[in-house]
């Protein structure tokens, strides 16, 4: 699964003041990511603000970035959520030929138990022969999946690929790496950790602010895959301020307003998401004109 291997990137989807999609503003962005080194590009992941685009959007989304795209770069789609029945639906009845991957965020709310999990993620995996890249978040799903069962989808399905790990804890990434199968790969979703988990043996990362700086960030996890760490620790502490920032209130709204302050898109968000605080994004102008 070389094509997941580098810096992939969770793509935001912008909006216009009145809250539509910002079609022209994403083929930028695409545009932008394409052509300063991303690897690949997730779409209508949690970060594209999954949760609150139509279902015809997000068809919509993904015709705009294949025009765009032209083959360039491999395409990982996010179809994930806590009905399974609809995630399984969902794969079934989509058009996926244009598609490199899936990555399916671990249900979120429910709190299912580790059986839970693998059930869930067994049905995924059956319902598609596209590769899966599971989603481990549980800041944001309120229940971490835990090594043994990540392990054990691993083993049991060979079209899951890879996880997204993002729990945030050093030692789950190294359990993971410790004892995953050969060709399994660990992606970090944490981009403060991105760099150490891809020195100790990760696959790099699907990041949040490598859409804003993509040759900076994609150059960093490159240099860290070839195990130079001085060079790629220069990037990384570059970088270091500007991760911290996005994530200080919620996440997109720091990173569309690193990408405002970029001029590649407006910073507006839909409920209950609000945008950056005056603040926040005061903090954040001053930090791109700076680097």
């Amino acid at each position: 699964m070389q094509k997941f291997v580098g810096m992939g990137v969770a793509l935001v989807t912008p909006f216009k003041e009145d809250l539509s999609v910002d079609f022209n503003a994403l083929e930028k962005l695409v545009s932008f990511n394409i052509e300063n080194g991303t690897n690949y590009l997730v779409i209508n992941g949690t970060t594209g603000e999954s949760a609150t685009i139509t279902s015809e959007e997000k068809l919509q989304i993904i015709d705009c970035i294949v025009n765009v795209n032209k083959g360039r770069v491999p395409l990982v789609l996010g179809v994930g959520g806590n009905n399974t029945a609809n995630v399984v639906a969902e794969l079934k009845t989509l058009d996926l030929s244009t598609i490199d991957g899936i990555l399916s965020v671990a249900p979120y709310y429910s709190k299912p138990t580790q059986e839970g999990f693998y059930q869930h993620y067994k049905a995924v995996a059956e319902a598609t022969t596209k590769p899966i890249i599971l989603y481990n978040v549980p800041g944001r799903t309120a229940k971490n999946m835990e090594v043994s069962t990540i392990l054990r989808l691993a083993n049991d399905f060979d079209n899951i690929v890879a996880v997204k790990e993002a729990a945030g804890i050093q030692q789950q990434y190294y359990n993971l790496l410790k004892d995953k199968p050969e060709d399994f790969l660990i992606i970090s979703g944490d981009d403060d950790l991105a760099l150490g988990v891809t020195l100790a043996g990760g696959s790099g990362v699907i990041s949040v602010i490598g859409q804003a700086y993509p040759a900076e960030f994609s150059q960093m996890i490159a240099l860290g895959l070839e195990g130079k760490n001085t060079e790629a620790y220069k990037l990384h502490f570059k970088l270091a301020e500007i991760v911290d920032l996005i994530f200080a209130e919620n996440n997109p709204a720091g990173i569309k307003a690193v990408l405002q302050a970029l001029n590649i898109c407006e910073h507006h968000v839909r409920l209950p998401l609000v945008p950056a605080t005056d603040a926040l994004q005061a903090n954040i102008k001053t930090f791109v004109t700076n680097f």
